[in-house]
């Protein structure tokens, strides 16, 4: 069962996400509503909600800052932005912070609740992972010694295929050693230390490379922008993304696209 709050200062906006989000997910989650951003807040902390859906423009305490308080005291909380503002520096700001994802009012249904499960996912990988940590380090030194127990070992090997797993389905997302550190409740050096014991492969650089992956895939479709790409892959800024991209292929995302694109019709004229 998933806690959502609902925050938007119109009670029918308000009403009409309700009653959305309890006919599109029946009985996976719990649904509160708050109507403005201070009883957002409040309500976030006390009630310790996994997923906020919070209109941005609010009297008072505005959705952008409300967000950012519940976020810094309650870090596992997920936020979509929705709002009938199709500005680009809302857009930014709400990446910036995190977000999960951004709706346009009016809300189209299907969108929205695509926007909603792929949040709900990440909340459950994040569980799951959390899940498998005190079993997996529980007593476990900041520094493992070669003596450690054979079953220990085994404990943690499966606890980093675990995160493994997390990074696969999750690369889009804003990852790092602190933020999966935090999930596991242990430091990001050891984190980083056993990633790389157990998988053969430093945390950042498999990071980078699942990212890759899905851009390579992303960039066969032409009607993609770089920029569209690089934002759905988890980076931020388009031209750290195509230096990235570049250090790690050798091409550039544009020369990449071009190259995709002949490979493809050169694979039409060997099947005709």
């Amino acid at each position: 069962m998933y806690k959502i709050l609902i925050a938007d200062d119109e009670a029918m906006e308000r009403e009409a996400l309700t009653d959305l989000v309890t006919r599109r997910f029946a009985h996976e989650v719990e649904v509160h509503t708050a109507e403005n951003g201070r009883r957002a807040h409040d309500m976030a902390l006390l009630l310790g909600v996994d997923l906020i859906l919070m209109d941005i423009e609010m009297p008072g305490v505005n959705g952008l800052e409300a967000a950012r308080q519940v976020i810094a005291k309650l870090p596992g909380c997920k936020v979509i932005f929705v709002t009938a503002y199709g500005l680009f520096q809302y857009a930014y700001e709400a990446m910036r912070l995190g977000a999960c994802g951004y709706i346009l009012k009016p809300v189209v249904p299907d969108e929205a609740e695509g926007v909603i499960r792929k949040a709900l996912a990440q909340i459950e990988a994040e569980r799951k992972l959390a899940d498998m940590a005190p079993a997996a380090v529980e007593s476990v030194p900041e520094q493992e010694t070669d003596a450690a127990p054979t079953a220990q070992g085994g404990k943690m090997e499966l606890l980093m295929q675990q995160v493994k797993t997390y990074i696969d389905e999750n690369y889009m997302y804003e990852l790092s050693l602190d933020s999966v550190g935090d999930i596991l409740n242990i430091s990001p050096a050891y984190l980083s230390s056993q990633f790389k014991k157990y998988l053969h492969v430093g945390f950042l650089d498999y990071l980078t490379e699942a990212r890759m992956r899905a851009a390579c895939e992303l960039l066969a479709d032409p009607l993609r922008s770089t920029a569209e790409v690089a934002g759905m892959v988890g980076y931020e800024d388009a031209s750290y993304f195509a230096r990235a991209f570049k250090k790690r292929t050798g091409q550039t995302p544009t020369q990449y696209r071009r190259g995709a694109a002949h490979r493809g019709n050169a694979a039409k004229e060997d099947a005709e």
